[in-house]
């Protein structure tokens, strides 16, 4: 919604669902960041993950372990809730100002302002609604949704971002993933594209659906590409191992680095073609056009850094094959830089 919200979510990188059905040790841990150090983002999970029998042990847990939460100024902490009512609960507990804030699950433009009477004015929560019902799949509930949350003013500052609940969305159309192919391959991906164009041109960022599928790391990385190509940012991991697979895909190429540079520079003609150390950044520049996307490379390299350019990167970029341009030793194996 503003600069602040968007660099919120460019900080998410990758988040982790974690049930809060685990033993309040484990989340203690995982929430002060003795357990899995680099996470940037965990999400604590009181719905999908949690079975109906179980809401009142989540509950339990969360709430003996909020008060050992420790300031964390290196991990943002979220809880996705299952109801208003359980929203309204949360926010009672003692500790819950240790929480950045809530994820809202199947959020609809019927139902948000019943979520949003649970936040009070002078709370601090940041708020993820999620997109995974029916009314998603319609372009016009998708801009009435659009509209309320630009002209409520409890929303305007609060939102980092939409969530977009893939798998909730596959379960509306009966379907599930081919293990082999990315969410984009099925009938979701041009529900994603509708979305992008939806919200993004607004200042209402989206962020990229899980993937669940844990042991092929080459259909993330193409995924991960997918998200970016249709303006995502942030995505969810459900196993640890994906955390730093997500993170290298957010990096930035050397190549759009340079470019970025150059579009951004005072003195950039208004159309010229952009120079780097392969032929990879050979490319149109019109700064009129690309100062967004620029401004955006620049961001994230901020945060992520910059992955240095190879030989061997220049091979896989002349090759046609999917297959040579996810690798998963290549992403692994990368070097980044951190840019200030």
């Amino acid at each position: 919604m503003n600069s602040n919200t968007r660099q919120e979510q460019l900080l998410l990188g990758a988040s982790m669902y974690v049930p809060l059905t685990q033993s309040v040790e484990a989340i203690v841990a995982i929430a002060n960041s003795e357990k899995f150090p680099n996470l940037r983002s965990v999400i604590f999970d009181t719905e999908d993950s949690v079975r109906d029998d179980q809401v009142n042990l989540a509950l339990r847990n969360l709430r003996e372990a909020l008060p050992h939460f420790r300031a964390n100024p290196n991990l943002k902490r979220f809880v996705r809730v299952r109801t208003q009512h359980i929203l309204g609960n949360i926010t009672a507990m003692d500790g819950v100002v240790s929480l950045n804030g809530f994820v809202l699950p199947k959020i609809t433009a019927s139902n948000i302002q019943m979520y949003l009477s649970n936040i009070g004015q002078r709370d601090p929560f940041m708020l993820m609604p999620t997109l995974e019902t029916q009314e998603t799949f319609d372009k016009d509930e998708m801009i009435a949704l659009r509209n309320l949350l630009l002209d409520d003013h409890r929303s305007r500052d609060r939102i980092i971002c939409l969530r977009i609940g893939g798998n909730d969305l596959l379960n509306c159309l009966r379907i599930r993933r081919n293990p082999r192919a990315t969410i984009y391959d099925t009938a979701i991906g041009n529900v994603i594209a509708m979305l992008s164009g939806v919200f993004i041109p607004h200042g209402i960022g989206l962020s990229a659906p899980v993937c669940e599928v844990m042991n092929r790391p080459d259909v993330l990385q193409l995924e991960l590409q997918r998200d970016l190509d249709h303006g995502l940012f942030g995505k969810t991991a459900i196993h640890p191992d994906q955390i730093p697979l997500i993170e290298a895909a957010f990096a930035v190429d050397e190549y759009d680095y340079t470019e970025a540079l150059q579009i951004l520079d005072d003195n950039a003609p208004a159309v010229f073609r952009a120079t780097s150390s392969s032929g990879k950044g050979q490319r149109m520049c019109e700064p009129t056009t690309h100062r967004q996307w620029a401004q955006d490379i620049l961001a994230r390299a901020k945060v992520y850094g910059v992955k240095e350019e190879s030989p061997e990167d220049d091979a896989d970029f002349a090759q046609s094959s999917v297959s040579n341009l996810v690798q998963l030793p290549r992403v692994n194996n990368q070097r980044v830089k951190k840019h200030a």
